[in-house]
């Protein structure tokens, strides 16, 4: 007997701006820009990809080749979707969360 499984769509998941800011903030947390970068094609999947890209003043097909596997797209193409999306970079002290070097 074989088992199949559908796709895992994450965007199928992202239906609120709580559960947003907190899969942003989860990704961006990890040390590969990757997957910050992937989650933020996500919500913008979730969102509605046309209407964030009008939103950043992006092309749609630049929106998508931005958040692509690979692509390093500019700050200024990261922070306009952000705001597209109604979120925003947030810094926090990590004193206390890295080991002491001595």
């Amino acid at each position: 007997m074989t088992t199949t499984y559908a796709p895992f769509d994450p965007a199928a998941y992202l239906d609120s701006d709580e559960v947003i800011a907190e899969y942003l903030t989860a990704a961006a947390e990890d040390p590969n820009p990757e997957v910050f970068l992937c989650a933020l094609g996500d919500v913008a999947k979730a969102r509605g990809m046309a209407q964030i890209a009008r939103e950043a003043g992006l092309g749609r097909e630049s929106l998508y080749k931005a958040l692509s596997a690979g692509a390093h797209p500019r700050y200024e193409t990261v922070n306009a979707v952000l705001h597209a999306l109604g979120v925003k970079f947030t810094v926090v002290s990590a004193v206390g969360e890295r080991p002491d070097p001595r």
